[in-house]
């Protein structure tokens, strides 16, 4: 590989610093993966590492002596994390491992034993996959730091001892030697083997597929938060559909969501080309595609849950009623097993509840579109209307944002709109008829409409003390005057108010 790769200045003077104090120091991990992919495959090219490590033989104490700003030591582990001044996020703190093996994995997550190695090849051996089972040295220290640009063999020796930059090629998601040891030893691999098929779009090594799958049931070993943080991953990259029925087809998914299986092969009705399970695998990948938030790829998989448990009759005629309430209930329960934020779990609850919101354009009253807003919330319609829109694509309908759902979205713009009327005015009835010394009749209203014209004139009048001023010249005027003047006040009120309802019409494309 002859293209030039760059190795930042802070990593580079850890590495430094390291080896003038007499220890080895290397590039490790996915770091690695990142810093190769976008030179073998042009669909990563602009993708950098997302942070940096360095492995080296120098014990845990040793590497806090030599950087003083460190925030963080295991010693259990051999790990420091050290402070640089960066400005790239992935810069700001570099993790720095000591050489180690690791033994007796009984809680299937975490060695109960560590003890140190002498070589990068016997640290390499322990990792996950080959593909993150790689390391790079630095060559000729005295040009490092003056230097930041290297090729392979120029400058930067590739440590490959497992093929991952073969695999890297072959786009193939491999463990490092016996992949059923691997998994044994940490059994969130298995969820990690997925992801990273999904998220760089490779293969699962057929040894590595297998072993997969004769070990899921380690998977209940694992907490359910870290469960929840591979799943997210997952569902936040592109390829996020893929990924979900990877799980399936490993058998991971009946340890995570096992309510989506109940869709498999369960047929619809005449509104819907796919089953359930592929339905909401398509509404998913549309949300990714499109780039929608979490909250919106997480109702798009969940926002049908609840189809087969209420599902009555087959083929074309059969119902799913209520299947909206049963499934916001158990996105509930599958949300909080996965130990999922308050908060995220409320937000999609709302959004599945709500996802078969009824809008006709002509049919609808601004009054129901106000009663939907007070139950889910003026700040999640715009999810909701994304939901529809996967929904939609999921069922095999053409047309992701039709013209009632923009409608729909011109209605809650315009209901969600402060009203221009005479309670915009810092001054009210009560207060003119005071300062007029009158009884209540129409000529309130006629005064209030003049002040709000001449108030959405210029907003700057809007203010007590021009306005009680103003009431006094109005009140002068001769009835005929008054009835001129309210007249035309009218007429401009009307007409800011038709500006206002066009320019939001023209947003959504309705008419």
């Amino acid at each position: 590989m002859k293209e030039k790769i760059t190795i930042p200045k802070e990593t580079l003077e850890i590495i430094e610093k390291l080896e003038q104090k007499g220890f080895y120091a290397y590039i490790v991990g996915g770091c690695v993966r990142d810093l190769l992919l976008p030179f073998i495959h042009k669909e990563f090219k602009g993708i950098s590492p997302k942070d940096w490590d360095i492995a080296t033989d120098a014990k845990p104490e040793q590497v806090a002596k030599i950087f003083q700003k460190h925030y963080y030591i295991d010693n259990k582990f051999g790990t420091v994390r050290v402070l640089t001044k960066s400005k790239d996020p992935a810069l700001r703190e570099i993790e720095i491992t000591t050489f180690r093996i690791e033994e007796k994995y009984t809680d299937k997550r975490h060695p109960e034993k560590v003890r140190w190695a002498k070589t990068i090849e016997e640290d390499l051996a322990r990792r996950d996959f080959t593909i993150n089972a790689m390391a790079i040295k630095i060559q000729n220290s005295k040009f490092k730091i003056q230097n930041s640009t290297f090729r392979l063999g120029e400058g930067l020796d590739l440590i490959d001892p497992f093929g991952g930059q073969e695999d890297l090629i072959n786009k193939i998601v491999r463990a490092v030697g016996d992949p059923e040891e691997r998994f044994q030893e940490d059994a969130l691999r298995l969820m990690r083997a997925v992801r990273f098929a999904t998220t760089l779009n490779f293969k699962i090594e057929p040894k590595t597929y297998q072993a997969i799958k004769k070990n899921v049931s380690l998977l209940e070993f694992i907490s359910k938060e870290r469960i929840r943080d591979e799943l997210m991953k997952i569902i936040m990259s592109e390829n996020a559909a893929k990924g979900i029925d990877l799980l399936r087809e490993t058998n991971l998914l009946k340890y995570i969501i096992p309510e989506l299986l109940e869709g498999y092969g369960v047929g619809q009705n005449k509104h819907h080309i796919y089953d359930i399970y592929e339905h909401s695998l398509r509404s998913l990948d549309f949300a990714a595609k499109k780039g929608f938030n979490k909250y919106v790829r997480l109702a798009a998989l969940l926002h049908d849950i609840g189809k087969p448990r209420t599902k009555r009759g087959e083929g074309p005629n059969s119902t799913f009623y209520n299947h909206e309430i049963v499934g916001a209930k158990m996105t509930a329960q599958i949300l909080n097993r996965l130990r999922f934020s308050k908060k995220d779990i409320e937000k999609v609850v709302k959004l599945v509840r709500y996802h078969l919101f009824y809008y006709n354009v002509g049919e609808v009253t601004e009054s129901s579109v106000r009663r939907l807003l007070r139950k889910v919330g003026k700040e999640n319609i715009k999810e909701l209307v994304q939901l529809r829109m996967a929904d939609r694509i999921g069922s095999g309908c053409p047309k992701a944002l039709p013209y009632r759902l923009r409608h729909f979205l011109y209605v809650v713009d315009k209901v969600s709109q402060d009203p221009i009327n005479t309670r915009m005015l810092k001054i009210n009835g009560h207060k003119i008829m005071e300062i007029l010394e009158i009884d209540s009749g129409p000529k309130i209203g006629q005064i209030m409409d003049i002040l709000l014209s001449e108030v959405l004139d210029d907003p700057r009048k809007n203010n007590e003390s021009y306005l009680i001023s103003r009431t006094k010249e109005i009140g002068q005027l001769s009835e005929n005057d008054l009835s001129k003047m309210t007249l035309l006040a009218r007429r401009k009120i009307n007409e800011i108010v038709q500006k206002r309802d066009e320019m939001t019409k023209k947003k959504y494309w309705v008419s």
